[in-house]
């Protein structure tokens, strides 16, 4: 990779930060059937530690602009007020963090020697939530009880085979993080990183809850 070759070269790089921005791919469960959109981004990794330049990987999971809007539903812009489709069985929990809030937990971690070569994961109180919470969360916004319709694993992977790529990306990473749990099923390692609010507790940042109110 030219870019790697020419921080290797020039020898003054202190901190380097790939842009990922997304679920750790050394982590995803999905690899077989992502069109290798994880396995880019590990292979830019073990490249950048090959190397020996030092990094800070940023794994911020979903951006609130991705998927929020429509509250998880595939083809929608904006949340349903009166029926909505709930994947797997609802309970596995995925992270949504705010652009801007990632840009700032992004900026503290730049020169902080605590991540020199390690991980920054953003797991924010409030913005970590299954679907079934986040129907919960929307129906108090919208003094409504939805209809909830459950689609089963099996059938949103026979969904996922039967849309072409790129259209059936949203499902892969649906099924990804509120089937797989690929935001939330490890305990985060202090000896390979560390989450973004308990290092930076006085960065602010915008509450799922918040995002919400501003799609009413």
């Amino acid at each position: 990779m030219v870019l790697i070759r020419v921080i290797k070269e020039a020898g003054c790089i202190k901190r380097f930060i790939p842009s990922e921005f997304g679920a750790d791919p050394d982590r995803i469960q999905i690899s077989d059937m992502d069109y290798n959109f994880y396995l880019r981004k590990a292979e830019i990794r073990r490249l950048v530690e090959a190397e020996g330049i030092p990094y800070t990987y940023i794994s911020c999971n979903f951006l609130t602009s991705y998927l929020l809007p429509s509250l998880v539903q595939p083809g929608l812009k904006t949340p349903p007020r009166d029926k909505i489709r709930v994947f797997g069985d609802g309970n596995v929990k995925a992270v949504f963090v705010k652009e801007q809030d990632v840009a700032a937990f992004t900026i503290c971690s730049m020169d902080d020697p605590r991540l020199l070569n390690k991980v920054l994961y953003l797991r924010p109180p409030g913005n970590v939530y299954s679907m079934n919470e986040l129907v919960e969360i929307w129906e108090s916004k919208i003094g409504k009880k939805l209809e909830k319709i459950y689609v089963p694993e099996d059938e949103l992977l026979m969904k996922i085979k039967e849309t072409p790529y790129p259209d059936n990306m949203q499902m892969i990473f649906i099924y990804s993080a509120f089937v797989k749990g690929d935001h939330t099923y490890f305990d985060i390692d202090s000896h390979s990183g560390a989450e973004g609010t308990q290092l930076y507790p006085n960065v602010k940042y915008a509450t799922i809850s918040e995002f919400l109110e501003t799609l009413l």
